[in-house]
């Protein structure tokens, strides 16, 4: 069983900056591939980021590349999310997800173990 535990979120003005963390329990952390998922409210869950398993491969949504940074610590186990030039429109609960393969991928179904999410709030 892994836990994961987001925190970093917060209210910020809109060009302002955040960084999400999320710490995961156990000693395989460093096989999973890890992601960021976001959720607006009335929208379905939308893909971010993810992280390969050994931190050499990183994909982003089309629409964040150049903002957002996704990055992981395995001596920490800890992933995280940089994320800059914050809008209004990217204001949502923020998830992070690991997947046992070590692939990721931007699917939701693909990923075995979610957090309880961090709250985004982006003020114009």
């Amino acid at each position: 069983q892994v836990q994961l535990v987001e925190s970093g979120g917060g209210l910020v003005q809109a060009g302002g900056s955040l960084r999400l963390s999320c710490a995961a329990s156990g000693r395989t952390f460093s096989r999973y591939a890890m992601a960021w998922f976001r959720q607006a409210p009335g929208k379905e869950r939308e893909f971010v980021a993810f992280i390969r398993w050994n931190g050499g491969s990183t994909y982003y949504a089309d629409s964040l590349k150049g903002r957002f940074t996704i990055s992981r610590d395995n001596a920490k186990n800890t992933v995280y999310l940089q994320m800059n030039s914050l809008k209004p429109e990217d204001t949502a609960v923020y998830y992070c997800a690991a997947d046992v393969s070590g692939l990721g991928s931007s699917a939701i179904n693909d990923y075995e173990y979610w957090g309880q999410g961090t709250q985004v709030t982006v003020s114009s």
